[in-house]
């Protein structure tokens, strides 16, 4: 975990990252309206970013906390944080930014000495930026290497899981966090092409994932591959057990009124946050929001497609 205090580092094969109106005019965060009002912003108040991307949500929250309010912005990924660092640099000692799992909440706050804050946000899964760079390995669009590290100082690749695991061991990956109903085949596939040579690009993977779904699979609108390769975004990164850590922790950290906002893309990120917020409400800590969890309106998800899958789920502190 560290402080980010370095400059927007330019990198000519980004193609991406060149100046400040392209950021801006690229990145649409999710829900960061509804996200605004269920915060219950004002000039003064402490709110944790938890998933600080582009800092779409956080430039949003910092207009209406500042001036007075402060926000800590917690992101993995060095190119996210660079990015953030140059789109909020306007709101210059109001925020700070740190690179850490949200799993570490906890000692991200104690250590910048803040013992309660006002709100929370997580706004899950991969971004455009991720996707985006055929390096970061987590596209089946975009040929590279087998990589789908969100913190590239991770010591785990999808190239270790594809090419170390055993047939068994990556079925039930599959089928576990993609909920992929082909996943034996696929996995059969895996071990038997691994067998020749190393399986080690995106377009290598994609291919041997299309060419054992049947027929009528490999022309739908959701391609073949997609839960193949969330299912090792979700393993390399053990999202869902840092999920269930960092809600934990966020929910211990709210001050009484404080609200936390959890926008999640799939069923099983949904069911964990629901099932906690369930289980604190149950006992008396939270009082859930949003009986039925948000989502977007039509105009948004035309303007962003990303967001078509989104689901917002709010509660407050008791």
């Amino acid at each position: 975990m560290k402080l980010l205090e370095t400059p927007l580092r330019i990198q000519p094969k980004n193609s991406w990252i060149w100046n400040e109106e392209e950021i801006m005019s690229r990145h649409t965060p999710v829900m960061v309206n509804e996200v605004i009002a269920y915060l219950k912003l004002s000039p003064g108040k402490v709110i944790v970013d938890c998933t600080l991307g582009e800092g779409g949500h956080s430039e949003g929250i910092l207009r209406k906390i500042t001036p007075g309010g402060y926000l800590i912005g917690i992101d993995q990924d060095d190119d996210a944080l660079s990015i953030a660092r140059l789109r909020l640099s306007h709101f210059e000692t109001s925020f700070k930014l740190v690179q850490a799992n949200f799993q570490d909440l906890q000692q991200i706050l104690l250590e910048s000495k803040i013992d309660k804050v006002d709100g929370i946000v997580f706004d899950l899964g991969i971004s455009m930026l991720q996707l985006s760079s055929p390096e970061r390995g987590f596209s089946f669009r975009l040929d590279g290497p087998l990589n789908m590290r969100m913190d590239k100082r991770g010591q785990i690749t999808a190239f270790d899981l594809i090419n170390n695991l055993s047939e068994e061991e990556i079925a039930n990956l599959i089928y576990a966090f993609g909920q992929e109903r082909y996943s034996r085949r696929i996995a059969r596939s895996i071990v038997r092409e691994r067998a020749k040579n190393s399986i080690a690009s995106t377009h290598q993977l994609a291919k041997i994932i299309l060419t054992v779904m049947p027929r009528h699979q490999r022309y739908r609108k959701i391609h073949p591959a997609t839960r193949t390769f969330m299912a090792l975004r979700i393993a390399v990164n053990r999202e869902l057990e840092a999920l269930q850590r960092g809600l934990s922790q966020a929910i211990d950290m709210l001050a009484p009124g404080g609200r936390i906002c959890v926008i999640s893309f799939h069923s099983l990120e949904d069911r964990i946050v629901k099932n906690e917020f369930k289980t604190q409400a149950k006992n008396g800590v939270l009082e859930i929001l949003t009986k039925k969890p948000l989502v977007p309106s039509q105009k948004q998800i035309k303007n962003n497609s990303k967001s078509r899958s989104a689901k917002l789920r709010v509660a407050e502190k008791r």
